[in-house]
């Protein structure tokens, strides 16, 4: 190419390039960037009384999501073990224990893992979806399709 080809190119180049075009490629990197994520601290409500009961910390490891619990605050619980899981989790103690397990981002929701429920030791396939900006949480356990199954909300914590 000629030096006049490539200061015609970069002409060409320049004119393309607008303040106005990096604003918008910006603004769409930031807004890639700022998606929610379900890692973080949250406040777990028992979806039959809507009271508080606890707290998960979930982390992504390997790309996938855990979560264990980091407290309870009934005192009883946080000092119960896990007397009725049946895998590798039995008999551990509840503070400490992961309940979910291997979550991958599946569009809009994460999903291919499981969840456990401590009181009486059974694991579910689980959903996670993110609401309100980030702010809460629909954790969904369910048996063979997600029908037939039940959610709680859970609350970010800062």
């Amino acid at each position: 190419m000629t030096v006049l080809g490539i200061q015609v190119l970069r002409s060409a180049i320049n004119r393309l390039v607008t303040p106005a075009a990096v604003l918008i490629v910006l603004t769409l990197v930031t807004a890639l960037a700022a998606e929610p994520s379900p890692a973080g601290l949250w406040k777990t409500v028992d979806d039959h009384s809507g009271r508080p009961r606890g707290a998960v910390q979930i982390y992504e490891q390997n790309g996938a999501f855990f979560g264990k619990i980091e407290a309870a605050f009934n005192p009883r619980e946080a000092a119960a073990r896990c007397r009725r899981c049946t895998d590798d989790r039995k008999d551990k103690p509840i503070i400490g224990l992961t309940i979910i397990r291997g979550l991958k981002k599946n569009g809009g929701e994460y999903s291919g893992g499981d969840i456990l429920d401590p009181e009486n030791g059974m694991v579910y396939r689980c959903k996670l979806r993110l609401i309100e900006s980030g702010a809460k949480l629909v954790v969904r356990g369910y048996f063979i399709m997600p029908l037939l199954g039940r959610s709680q909300v859970w609350i970010r914590q800062p």
